[in-house]
C-alpha cells in the first residue's frame, strides 16, 4: 500500500515529466518561415523597403528604356522575377538588363538568386545610365554563376569571376556557391565608399572606393578605360540579362544615409 507522503513524490516526478516533455516539444517545434517577397517587423523597423513583391514589376525598367521590357523577363506564379533563357549566352538576351527606377548611394542590399545549369548574370550597383554605354561600364558588379559549369570560373585571376566576387576584379573568399538550381543569398552593402560582398550570409568580398589601391586595381583592368566606372556617387541597381534562366526573390534595401 502506497503511503500519503509516496503517492505526493509520485505526482511530483510525474508532473515534472510532463513539463519537461512539453518543454522539449516547444524546443524543437519548427519556426514559421516568412513568406517570400515580405518583410517582417523588425525589418519594417529597420527602414528595410521591398523592391520587388512577387507579383508584378512596379519599380523597374528597362535599362536606357522607359518602361520593362516586353519580353525577356516574366514574374513566375512562385513569386520570383525570372531572366528568361535563349541558350545563346551573352548574345542572345531578350530583355536586356532591368533597373530599380531610383538611385541609391549609402544602402544595404539583400536578394535571393538561383541560376541555371551553366548560367551567368550579376548584379549591379552604383550604376549610371549612359546612353549607348552598357551599364557594367559604370556599375562594379556581384557575380552571379555556376561555378560548377560556365567557363567564366577557369578564367580571370583567382577566380574573380566565380559566383559572389567583384567580377574581374575580386575573387569571393570564402566561395561558397551552393550549386546550380539553388537558393542563394546575395547582399551588398555600400557605406561611404566601402562595399562588402555577402554570400550565403558570409562577407566574401571587401573593397574601399576612391582609395589608391581602388584606383590602381581598376587601371590594371579592363574597367581602365571607363571614366564613370566604380565611382563614389548614387546609382541604379541593376539585375543583368546574360542569355541564361536566372530566378531572383527578396529583392529589399535599406538605404542607410
Amino acid at each position: 500500500m502506497i503511503s500519503v507522503l509516496s503517492a505526493m513524490m509520485l505526482a511530483a516526478f510525474l508532473l515534472a515529466a510532463c513539463s519537461s516533455d512539453e518543454q522539449q516539444a516547444e524546443q524543437t517545434e519548427p519556426e514559421t518561415e516568412v513568406p517570400v517577397n515580405t518583410l517582417t517587423q523588425e525589418e519594417i523597423d529597420q527602414g528595410w523597403v521591398l523592391l520587388f513583391d512577387g507579383e508584378t514589376t512596379t519599380g523597374w525598367r528597362g535599362y536606357n528604356q522607359d518602361s520593362f521590357p516586353e519580353g525577356g523577363w516574366v514574374v513566375e506564379d512562385d513569386g520570383s522575377l525570372r531572366v528568361i533563357g535563349t541558350g545563346m549566352g551573352e548574345a542572345g538576351g531578350e530583355g536586356g538588363d532591368i533597373i530599380f527606377d531610383e538611385k541609391f548611394h549609402n544602402f544595404r542590399l539583400s536578394l535571393e538568386w538561383k541560376v541555371s545549369e551553366g548560367g551567368n548574370s550579376g548584379i549591379f550597383y552604383l550604376g549610371q545610365e549612359i546612353e549607348n554605354t552598357p551599364i557594367w561600364q559604370s556599375a562594379p558588379e556581384m557575380q552571379i554563376l555556376d561555378n560548377d559549369r560556365h567557363p567564366d570560373a577557369e578564367l580571370g585571376v583567382d577566380g574573380n569571376r566565380k559566383a559572389g566576387g567583384l567580377y574581374d576584379l575580386i575573387p569571393a573568399n570564402p566561395q561558397n556557391f551552393r550549386g546550380a538550381g539553388e537558393w542563394n543569398k546575395a547582399e551588398v552593402l555600400v557605406y561611404r565608399g566601402t562595399v562588402v560582398h555577402f554570400q550565403n550570409g558570409e562577407p566574401v568580398v571587401e573593397y574601399h572606393l576612391g582609395t589608391p589601391a581602388w584606383d590602381e586595381m581598376v587601371a590594371n583592368s579592363k574597367f581602365a578605360e571607363y571614366e564613370q566606372f566604380g565611382i563614389n556617387q548614387p546609382g541604379y541597381i541593376a539585375l543583368q540579362d546574360h542569355g541564361d534562366d536566372v530566378w531572383f526573390r527578396n529583392i529589399k534595401i535599406r538605404k542607410m544615409d
